[in-house]
């Protein structure tokens, strides 16, 4: 199958890494190649560039794309295998960058059968992987009202995600909710239109519940909290961390996280201790950066994407 995949802010994360001919790079998600591909174009040699991904298909497009490539390695996991991989191979502060594009990709919306859209009717998965874990369709099938309600509220910020609860409640005790179409009529019923700001353009009801669930059931914010300072550990002095997030809960990790770990640790005021600099492991580079809107107009998946870049002190 052919997506036409843009990868976004892709001059700006190819600025932000500060490329070493030499260096050893980490894409923590591969999808399609985008960033990777122009990564290795500015690689010489002895340049080597490690990714991951959960996704068959991605690990497979890596195998094809990048066969004869002996400077790129892609590994099938998430990347929370990175400390893992760092320790085997003993690249402990010798990383020179780490790039990370969190989120759902472009192919894996496109693509009807993964069920990660409502524009189209698919069975209701919504796995990164689909041979590992539960899908949507199972987890909606046994958890109770209250668990539902909660995750479509923590993971979509979506007030009426107690309506939904229940009307999605209601409906699987007459039958089981298996397709994507299914799910979006029973929020649809459940909370009404929406206009965005501005544009007078109508937002789908399902829009949220959606987004919450896909980041639930690939545990999307856990493994972002936990891969960051994993990325600290594995970076070289001036190595850069470059990350783009495409909503505000992942922004709020990546942007708090940048935040704690550039500054000392605080102690009470009433303890004869001062500040210690040597607490500060890395240092913010930018405030976020968003698309121009030329990309934009290119692609329109750019409009919500932001990139914050640290560096390792």
């Amino acid at each position: 199958m052919s997506y036409g995949h843009k990868p976004v802010l892709l001059d700006e994360v190819i600025e932000a890494l500060k490329l070493r001919a030499d260096g050893y790079y980490i894409d923590g998600t591969f999808g399609r190649g985008g960033h990777s591909r122009e990564i290795l174009k500015r690689l010489g040699p002895q340049g080597r560039l490690l990714a991951f991904d959960k996704d068959p298909d991605a690990v497979k497009s890596a195998k094809t794309d990048f066969v004869q490539d002996d400077r790129f390695e892609i590994i099938k996991g998430s990347f929370t295998m990175l400390a893992q991989y760092v320790k085997q191979h003993e690249l402990h502060a010798k990383v020179a960058g780490v790039f990370f594009d969190f989120g759902v990709s472009s192919p894996q919306l496109d693509d009807a059968e993964r069920g990660f859209s409502f524009r189209f009717d698919a069975p209701l998965d919504m796995r990164m992987n689909p041979e590992e874990g539960l899908s949507v369709a199972e987890w909606l099938s046994k958890a109770d009202e209250t668990e539902i309600a909660n995750v479509i509220y923590e993971y979509g910020e979506e007030r009426a995600s107690r309506r939904v609860a229940k009307t999605i409640v209601n409906a699987r005790a007459e039958s089981p909710i298996e397709t994507t179409t299914q799910l979006a009529e029973l929020v649809r019923k459940a909370v009404p239109f929406k206009r965005s700001r501005g544009k007078g353009k109508e937002i789908h009801p399902a829009t949220k519940t959606f987004q919450a669930l896909r980041i639930f059931i690939n545990r999307e914010l856990d493994d972002i909290k936990d891969v960051l300072p994993q990325t600290v550990d594995a970076l070289c002095p001036g190595g850069r961390l470059a990350a783009i997030s495409f909503h505000s809960l992942e922004d709020r990790i990546v942007k708090r996280f940048i935040r704690d770990q550039s500054s000392p640790k605080e102690y009470p005021p009433e303890l004869p201790i001062m500040p210690d600099e040597s607490d500060v492991k890395i240092k913010k580079v930018t405030n976020k950066i968003r698309a121009t809107e030329k990309e934009i107009e290119e692609n329109p998946r750019a409009r919500s994407a932001v990139l914050r870049v640290a560096e390792r002190c």
